[in-house]
């Protein structure tokens, strides 16, 4: 058995995370792998992070295409052979047309759970425009899907399986910038990343809107680091870059800010 308590010490999403510890003590018993629904990102840095310290379990993340938001963890013991495609999800297109009635990200995904399926076994929605979208999804709730979705605002939709192969990934829409700063403070280059005031940073940090590598950090003066991600709800994501000190002693900072 793991050791459980030692592993939930300082996490935030202790229930999400106790689940996963209960699946790897699984997969460490039975000899086999053991898969988890789809994680958000907080879920997945954190279980990255106290799983690391691990020996005898590995994990392999996968949601369907590089860079997915969303992934199912897969864990088993180290001496078993182990690669994403046994990490299963799968695809669905969702067919309409939405020209004269167009659904964002949220309406696709409201429609979806109004079936009656819960949000960890959905991944990664992706909004085609005028034509629908395409989702990935746990495999056992494919078939229920392709039923039991048909309609999304007034628009009545075809759900079908597809190949991962043909999902249409769009590349994030991104913006390279630097700035110079007196100090490496959240705060600071958060507010200089996001076009925001500091003081707005400063009210969003305290309000929990923020988080660095999927951490949430209420304190505007923590430090960051070159290779940090930041995160604030509703405005995207920004990674830290190079860092150089100027001759001024203060930080010249890249940043690329993600939408």
């Amino acid at each position: 058995m793991l050791p459980r308590e030692e592993l939930l010490k300082g996490v935030e999403n202790r229930d999400a995370v106790a689940r996963i510890i209960d699946k790897a003590d699984l997969a460490l018993k039975n000899w086999e792998v053991v898969l988890t629904d789809f994680c958000s990102p907080p879920v997945l840095a954190e279980v990255q992070r106290i799983f690391a310290r691990l020996t005898e379990v590995q994990l392999l993340t996968w949601g369907g295409y590089p860079g997915a938001e969303r992934q199912r963890i897969g864990i088993s013991r180290l001496e078993i052979p182990f690669d994403e495609t046994q990490v299963s999800v799968s695809a669905l297109d969702i067919a309409g047309n939405f020209l004269f009635d167009p659904a964002t990200h949220r309406d696709f995904l409201g429609a979806i759970l109004g079936t009656g399926l819960v949000r960890d076994k959905i991944g990664d929605l992706i909004v085609l425009g005028e034509r629908g979208a395409q989702v990935i999804v746990v495999p056992e709730i494919a078939d229920f899907l392709t039923i039991s979705l048909t309609q999304v605002r007034s628009v009545t939709v075809e759900c079908r399986p597809i190949q991962l192969t043909e999902l249409k990934i769009r590349p994030p829409q991104k913006k390279e910038m630097q700035t110079v700063e007196a100090s490496m403070r959240l705060d600071a280059i958060a507010s200089a990343g996001f076009g925001v005031s500091r003081s707005k940073m400063a009210d969003s940090i305290s309000a929990g809107d923020v988080r660095v590598n999927w951490k949430e950090i209420t304190q505007s003066s923590y430090i960051v680091n070159s290779g940090d991600l930041i995160s604030v709800t509703g405005k995207g994501r920004l990674e830290v870059g190079e860092v150089s000190v100027t001759k001024k002693q203060r930080y010249r900072i890249q940043l690329t800010r993600y939408k």
